[in-house]
């Protein structure tokens, strides 16, 4: 079968390889749809781990894509809940239920946590194997390709449901990729009624703008945090910074009310650092959350319902054969670009 398998930094190949086979408790999906992710492109730019995982056993070369939907196409004998036939989304958390975290249900915070498609072999490709807790049923309405944007947006819900945000609240958002524009759509759907929203680029803050948000800035302006405090009069009582940099960082501290909260949702690629006096002074909180847990099943049901309507932050659908050129360099090239989903 086709995959794109990573090899090495920028050395990502569509190529054939062996059609994987099940085994106990487990199951072959047929992939309809796979979402190309910021942790797909930072695995293109910046590496893998070339050591084994201590739950799936696999090193590079691996296949990549986390954020996928499909068709069960096989079970394996002891696997009873689901069947062939039925359209399926995937949670791919690997966790070893073990450990504190996972005895609690924190099985996010797993202490050997892992990825299918980062850690075992992923989406990109035309079947993979999963695991049976993994797999949650699709309703009739829900399409393949929002079925391929449940992992992301159970990022962005996650982190609203643990945030502190109330019906009527005021929130920032700082960045406006997929995790933004999702989490945009999260707080609006959460009662948010004043979404400001900051990227550098004017392409998402026109995205931003179409899928709800009441203001925009752009985030090379000088006066963002006094603009967002003149708006919100006084200060918003979450922000979410789903950019991971230190500019947006220090603005999102700075642009929460007293008794606000910093609701962290990106991946640092390095420390940053915070003004603990703002947030002393303000009695404020900063968190963050990790991946999800939990939340699938609710994100499927807000999508069935159209609570959730997440098929506008799709910016582009591809074949397997061109994710290399019109998907990874695209999303790294092409600031118009949000979610970018491959057909194996």
């Amino acid at each position: 079968m086709q995959a794109a398998v990573w090899h090495d930094v920028k050395d990502l190949r569509v190529e054939e390889i062996t059609e994987p086979v099940i085994s106990s408790g487990k199951m072959k999906v047929r992939v309809e749809w796979a979402g190309i992710c910021g942790s797909d492109l930072h695995a293109y730019l910046h590496g893998l781990s070339m050591e084994a995982h201590p739950i799936s056993g696999q090193k590079p070369p691996i296949t990549l894509g986390h954020e996928f939907s499909g068709t069960i196409v096989e079970v394996a004998d002891d696997v009873t809940h689901y069947q062939v036939g039925e359209r399926v989304a995937i949670e791919p958390l690997l966790y070893c239920g073990e450990c504190y975290a996972c005895k609690r249900g924190y099985y996010n915070q797993c202490s050997k946590v892992g990825f299918v498609g980062l850690n075992q072999d992923g989406g990109f490709a035309e079947y993979v194997i999963v695991n049976e807790n993994m797999v949650h049923v699709l309703p009739e309405n829900v399409s393949f390709e929002e079925g391929a944007l449940v992992e992301p947006t159970a990022v962005s819900f996650y982190a609203v449901r643990e945030s502190k945000l109330k019906p009527g609240d005021a929130v920032a958002i700082f960045g406006a990729g997929p995790i933004g524009l999702l989490t945009l759509l999260s707080v609006k759907a959460a009662g948010a009624t004043q979404i400001i929203v900051v990227d550098l680029s004017t392409e998402r803050l026109e995205k931003a703008k179409e899928l709800g948000a009441t203001t925009v800035i752009d985030g090379m302006r000088d006066d963002i945090v006094e603009t967002i405090l003149e708006l919100s009069n006084g200060g918003v009582s979450v922000a979410f910074e789903c950019a991971g940099a230190q500019p947006t960082m220090t603005s999102a501290v700075a642009s929460v009310k007293q008794g606000g909260q910093v609701m962290a949702i990106a991946v640092y690629s390095k420390p940053v650092a915070i003004d603990m006096g703002q947030v002393m002074f303000k009695a404020a909180d900063i968190t963050s959350t990790l991946a999800y847990r939990h939340v699938f099943p609710e994100v499927i049901e807000m999508i069935a319902t159209g609570r959730l309507d997440i098929k506008s932050v799709i910016t582009k659908k591809i074949e397997l054969k061109d994710i290399v050129e019109e998907g990874f360099n695209q999303l790294i090239n092409d600031k118009k670009q949000a979610k970018i989903l491959v057909r194996p």
